[in-house]
């Protein structure tokens, strides 16, 4: 598609034609909306907030572009949130090659890009942060709010509120297709901005999904689904390891031609799989077989959706986590089974995951009906067969055994399945929470009483009255800690010139996050380490790795590792089992240094309280490898992190981002300078998309910043 330029379609300056102009570039273009489309457009145009519930591939993203030409045109500023910033960076080059890269901006964590211009793609985080320091004087005029569901989440929720709570300026498009529901979102906008809005609601799917509910072995039934013509398949697990076990068994099935294995082979050539899993990875793609999830390389992952983009993969094994940002053409979705873990207990799948999930099946253009198979639990599917196989002997099969299913499993059947196609999304619920990061946003509005604009806040927020209590407990005991620690100073009567009672004594970051907080403290903790110490590289990674997310999966492995090598031992001593059991319930992964975290992390908490929130996390992965001089294959092998390698290799490399972008060059050394190259060469060396990628955006950022 041509670039849409307001500029080669005549200037257009009113509604009317900017409406025409934009009806006019999708006619020279050959593309005709859909009715759902259609009407969402001209219900934008007519200055309604629209909510878009359509299904996934009904092209939501064109009415999308409508919302921001129209942006463009009009002098107006869109802002398009996504849920991650791989997302982000992914709308924000699309964005430019449709509007041309003047035109587009992008805010995320890591980079700034172009933030003045009409059109900004940004996580829900960015606007949220926004909207609570300025409201109504923020410069907003349009909000498009995709994956609309994230609402519900229970860790990010609020950011996907907050603009629906302080923006009145704006206009809304929120999209998703499965919202449930929408008739609270409907009233809430409109006495939000006093617009109408319109719900655009469609059930039909460009391609139409047929389900089915499979009684047959799943190796057995895969092949069937290969061999009808319904690949790629993509099969759904709830656990990485799961995704290996099955690609595992599938080995001893033949999917794939000569031509098509010869032609693999080809594209693999030059591929680099040199890590301990990338043997396993190449050996299933050269058999046609992928496997997806977030614990692989994203070299990995990039090469099976390019392959499965040239229609070579038959098979891919991976997690539920396909919904947002990942590119791989699927004809069929098979669910391997109906429940999943929640962190606290095991559920029957949410219709709305499962209806998200079902929603990449099948691929407009190129198919003409998407499938969706349900297997019937193992033990259900191999007591069928044993019947089967005893009625043919001679009809014995009242008096056999029944396999039973295993302890604690969550059943499913054929009932369950139905009731998942045919019950309509759960009711989105509001996940909104009181932060310090939030009553430092709000209280710090310049010309505006934000005492009052934070009762508003949690008034017109969308919990239930007992919830809106809780929250103004939790807003004042919060608000008291910050005067008790010297961040706020209620302003005396006499002191007052305007509306204003409340002042920050310290200047927040604009874009102020707790992954930031705990960047302040490691500034203000840095110098009081002593760089003629023999240990100061090492100490100073423990610093770093404290402000950082655990990799849970790498700390798991630390500490079955520990548990092993100290059961060998208690063992060797001799002691009881209880006692044995005993010490090894206190195991825990290595925290080199953790007292003096903690101290300076609680002494520095007295000073700033609302810094509380964010919390320290002690643990040794970049700084083991450091002191061990440890190459990432040994450190995989060791701890047998084969299949979460690509966890291992995101936190390394945002260990080494915070050595070259945090750390103040004066209080580099000669061992520290070996230390981030170390983990540099590492990073590169196993897969260097994941620093180019950030480099590519903090280079823009930095051009940005110098023009300016």
């Amino acid at each position: 598609m041509a670039v849409l330029d307001p500029t080669a379609l005549g200037n257009p300056s009113d509604n009317d034609a900017v409406l025409e102009a934009f009806l006019e570039y999708l006619l020279s273009a050959g593309i005709e909306p859909y009715d759902h489309q259609e009407n969402a457009i001209l219900e934008l145009f007519a200055g309604k907030n629209v909510i878009l519930n359509t299904p996934t591939g009904s092209g939501k993203s064109l009415v999308a572009m409508a919302m921001q030409f129209r942006a463009i045109c009009l002098g107006r500023r869109s802002y398009y949130t996504v849920p991650i910033k791989a997302l982000a960076n992914e709308k924000f080059l699309s964005l430019c090659r449709t509007f041309g890269p003047e035109r587009v901006g992008m805010i995320t964590g890591d980079a700034t890009v172009n933030p003045s211009a009409p059109v900004i793609c940004c996580t829900a985080e960015i606007l949220s942060n926004l909207a609570l320091r300025e409201g109504s004087r923020a410069e907003v005029d349009d909000v498009i709010m995709d994956e609309f569901h994230y609402y519900s989440d229970k860790e990010r929720g609020v950011a996907w509120q907050v603009p629906l709570l302080t923006l009145p300026q704006a206009t809304f498009l929120l999209m998703s297709a499965t919202l449930g529901d929408t008739g609270f979102f409907e009233k809430e906008l409109t006495a939000l901005n006093g617009a109408p809005t319109a719900l655009v609601k469609s059930e039909e799917r460009p391609v139409p999904l047929e389900f089915e509910y499979s009684l047959t072995l799943l190796e057995e039934r895969v092949e069937e689904l290969v061999n009808a013509n319904r690949a790629p398949i993509y099969l759904v697990h709830f656990t990485q390891r799961s995704c290996a076990e099955t690609a595992q068994k599938l080995m001893s099935r033949n999917f794939c031609s000569k031509e098509e294995k010869a032609r693999i082979a080809e594209l693999l050539e030059d591929a680099d799989f040199k890590s301990p899993y990338g043997k396993e990875i190449k050996k299933l793609l050269r058999h046609g077989l992928g496997i997806h999830h977030a614990g692989l390389l994203p070299k990995y992952r990039v090469l099976v959706e390019r392959l499965a983009q040239e229609g070579l993969l038959k098979v891919i094994c991976g997690t539920d986590t396909l919904g947002v940002g990942v590119n791989v053409p699927i004809r069929t979705v098979l669910f391997t089974q109906l429940f999943k873990f929640g962190g606290d207990r095991t559920n029957t799948l949410a219709v709305r995951d499962f209806k998200q999930i079902c929603g990449r099946a099948g691929r407009r253009g190129f198919d003409d009906i998407g499938y969706v198979v349900a297997q019937a639990p193992e033990y259900v599917i191999e007591n069928k067969k044993a019947e089967e196989k005893a009625a043919a002997k001679g009809g014995k099969s009242k008096a056999m055994k029944k396999r039973p299913p295993e302890k604690g499993f969550v059943n499913w059947d054929d009932k369950t399945f139905q009731k998942l196609q045919e019950s309509p999304p759960e009711r989105l619920q509001s996940q909104f929470r009181i932060s310090h990061g939030m009553l430092l946003n709000v209280l710090g509005r310049e010309n505006e009483d934000g005492c009052e604009a934070l009762r508003r806040l949690i008034r017109q927020c969308h919990e239930t009255p007992a919830g809106k209590k809780a929250l103004r407990r939790r807003g004042f005991e919060l608000f008291k800690a910050l005067v008790h620690g010297g961040v706020l100073r209620i302003l005396p009567k006499e002191e007052r010139t305007g509306p204003v009672k409340v002042v920050l004594q310290e200047q927040l970051p604009e874009d102020f996050s707790m992954h930031q907080t705990l960047g302040l403290w490691l500034l203000d903790t840095l110098p009081q380490l002593d760089p003629e110490d023999g240990n100061y590289a090492l100490q100073l990674l423990s610093l770093v790795e404290s402000i950082l997310e655990d990799p849970a999966a790498v700390l798991k492995k630390q500490v079955d590792k520990a548990k092993g090598e100290l059961l060998a031992e208690l063992k060797a001593e001799g002691l009881e089992y209880e006692e044995r059991m005993e010490r090894l319930m206190e195991v825990e992964h290595p925290k080199p240094g953790k007292e003096f975290i903690y101290a300076t992390y609680n002494e520095f908490v007295l000073k700033h309280p609302w810094a509380k929130e964010a919390g320290v996390r002690p643990k040794s992965v970049a700084r083991e490898m450091v002191e061990r001089w440890e190459s990432f294959e040994d450190y995989v092998k060791r701890y047998g992190l084969e299949r979460s390698e690509g966890v291992l290799l995101r936190y390394l490399s945002e260990v080494w981002k915070v050595l070259v972008q945090t750390i103040p060059p004066a209080l580099k050394t000669d061992e520290l300078d070996k230390a981030e190259a170390l983990l540099e060469e590492t990073v590169r060396g196993v897969d260097s998309s994941l620093i180019d990628e950030w480099e590519k955006m903090r280079e823009l950022s930095l051009a940005e910043q110098e023009s300016s």
